[in-house]
């Protein structure tokens, strides 16, 4: 009895520690160097696009950024250095990022920077930098892993993301400081008791010497 129980005990604990092996197997993704940005009006910033292949070896990625053409502007994009070929095209509201190997051998491992993205803020608010990444669409950022089927492995609910916040050019998101007191200010308060005050005593001190 206590053998099969033992037993029971042993397989049970395999299955477990096989599922946690699994859980650990890390998954292909794209992200940002930065999870939020605040910046003024006018201002350029650059953010980073990362990938990271997880445990499995690639040969290239599509990077499709999506952000709001209203609030940001993308004005350049410079290769990092993980892939040795960058490509890259910008249009309203997107940015597209290729990197890839020269050849199979010099496949990647780990994670690196792709491309560093210049931006310059248009207008105030507050939005999204995201990758466009949907299942079994063309157009749609990828990651190659390394085999003779090009097998795209990314994992798109792992994705990141950056919030942009953009303030005013001359408060750089801060609340200004009033250039003048206000109309109601200490002065004009302390005119408002101290002349009634100074009447009250002159008429006090000529009473007191009439009686």
């Amino acid at each position: 009895m206590k053998k099969l129980l033992l037993g029971t005990i042993l397989i049970i604990s395999f299955f477990l520690f096989s599922a946690s092996l699994v859980g650990q197997i890390h998954a292909a993704f794209l992200n940002f160097d930065k999870a939020t940005v605040l910046t003024s009006l006018e201002e350029a910033f650059e953010i980073q696009v990362i990938v990271d292949g997880g445990s499995d070896q690639i040969s290239s990625t599509d990077a499709y950024i999506i952000y709001d053409a209203s609030l940001l502007e993308a004005q350049a994009i410079t290769p990092g250095n993980f892939f040795p070929t960058v490509v890259n095209n910008i249009t309203s509201g997107k940015v597209y990022i290729a990197g890839l190997v020269d050849n199979p051998a010099t496949y990647k491992t780990g994670s690196g920077t792709v491309a560093t993205i210049t931006f310059k803020a248009l207008s105030q608010g507050s939005g999204t930098l995201s990758f466009d990444c949907q299942e079994g669409v063309y157009n749609s950022s990828k990651i190659i892993k390394n085999d003779l089927n090009a097998t795209n492995i990314i994992d798109c609910n792992q994705n990141g993301t950056s919030s942009m916040t953009v303030g005013s050019s001359l408060t750089g998101g801060k609340i200004a400081s009033p250039s003048a007191l206000p109309k109601s200010g200490i002065f004009e308060n302390f005119s408002k008791v101290a002349v009634p005050g100074m009447i009250l005593l002159l008429l006090g001190g000529a009473l007191r010497i009439i009686l």
